[in-house]
């Protein structure tokens, strides 16, 4: 979200401008942590579904960012200073986005912030984990190392993240290009068909008649159904864009069949993963398991774990609360409850990251491995179905001469 803002500095000039948080607290603490004295603040309103195909246009490859984040940590690294390193960044970086993010924090380190302060001004690049793991990392004096344990930590989602991906990728497509080629059929081949049945008075089956009727009335009225599902397509990702609509989506992500046990698999390993970083960089378990909940990507999962989180902060422990909870695996709380018992927490994390993630991979591997032949079999019934509409009348046809 964008907000507008009016404040005033310590020396008491005013400033006007746009900040981007999550909500409008969050705004509020990145321009108090400025040193700002705000005196109004306002939700910039805008059409949503427009801004999401703008957005489009200002997105940052993964593998932009990572790199960006290797090349920061070995500047640092060669004992390069801050400054010096986000100037040679900036001449380096193809993206122009990334790039004039890189610019802006050059200018806010020349003029006083800090670089965690200076990347939380930047909220769609520089995420709330990213950010905090930097502020630990000025704290401890770790600045190199946790920047190359975040590419890693990149890498590593982005990996996992494309695995996802490209398994639901080729179903998708193959049921696009059915779905357009049946369209073309109904629309244009099959209309033709009909005056011959109608000539001969050829009695046709109800599926057929309807598939025949069905293609006049897209030949006919195919630009009202192109703008009733233009208009409701632009809905939909209206929709989509409010926390209702994303609370719904992640919520049916999540029930789909085999899918949805992917995706839970993923998420768990995601929060193993986020929680146990944030500890290691120095984070409370409360405050790391809250930041997770907001990078992992599921609105489900970020409820859950922001009540996880307030359990914990009252003085529960962190086992006997994820015990409760049917969206979290038994394992994971039985490894946690080890790892607060043992005091080895952040390396029961890590086996329960592994753990899953693995699962991710061979979940991902059979998926692959059986859609192609269930699609086929799919395909090729329904076209089987298509055909049969046409082909048996044109036989009864036939028969009649």
């Amino acid at each position: 979200m964008k907000f507008e803002y009016k404040a005033r500095t310590k020396d008491g000039e005013l400033q006007v401008g746009n900040v981007e948080a999550s909500n409008k607290d969050a705004a509020l603490n990145v321009l108090f942590g400025h040193g700002l004295f705000v005196l109004s603040i306002e939700e910039k309103t805008g059409k949503r579904w427009y801004d999401k195909i703008m957005n489009l246009t200002k997105r940052i490859k993964s593998a932009d960012f990572m790199i960006f984040t290797r090349q920061f940590s070995t500047l640092i690294a060669s004992q390069v200073s801050v400054s010096d390193s986000l100037a040679t960044l900036f001449k380096q970086t193809p993206n122009p986005v990334l790039k004039e993010a890189i610019y802006e924090v050059s200018n806010d380190i020349d003029a006083g912030f800090s670089l965690s302060q200076a990347f939380e001004k930047h909220p769609a690049i520089f995420s709330e984990f990213y950010v905090n793991m930097v502020r630990s990392a000025e704290i401890t004096g770790r600045l190199s190392e946790v920047l190359d344990f975040l590419a890693d930590y990149l890498e590593q989602q982005a990996l996992l993240k494309s695995k996802v991906k490209n398994a639901l990728a080729y179903p998708f497509f193959v049921i696009g290009l059915f779905a357009a080629v049946l369209v073309v059929m109904v629309t244009f081949v099959f209309p033709q068909i009909l005056p011959i049945f109608e000539d001969a008075n050829v009695d046709v089956p109800f599926y057929t008649s309807a598939i025949l009727k069905t293609g006049v009335f897209l030949g006919e009225w195919w630009w009202a159904v192109v703008i009733i599902a233009g208009l409701a397509v632009l809905f939909v990702l209206d929709y989509f864009q409010t926390d209702e609509g994303r609370l719904v989506l992640d919520e049916v992500s999540l029930r789909l069949p085999v899918v949805g046990k992917l995706f839970r698999k993923l998420y768990i390993a995601r929060f193993a993963e986020s929680t146990r970083v944030l500890i290691r960089g120095g984070l409370t378990i409360p405050q790391a398991i809250e930041i997770s909940s907001r990078t992992i990507g599921n609105k489900v999962y970020e409820s859950i774990l922001g009540g996880v989180s307030e359990q914990v902060r009252k003085g529960k422990l962190l086992s006997k609360v994820l015990e409760g909870i049917p969206e979290v695996p038994p394992l994971v709380s039985q490894l946690v409850a080890i790892g607060e018992s043992t005091g080895r927490l952040e390396e029961l994390l890590k086996k329960v990251n592994y753990f899953y993630s693995r699962e991710v991979d061979d979940m991902v591997e059979n998926l692959v491995t059986l859609i192609q032949p269930i699609l086929m079999v799919v395909v090729g019934g329904l076209i089987a179905v298509l055909f049969a509409a046409i082909l048996l009348p044109l036989y009864s046809l036939t028969q009649s001469f």
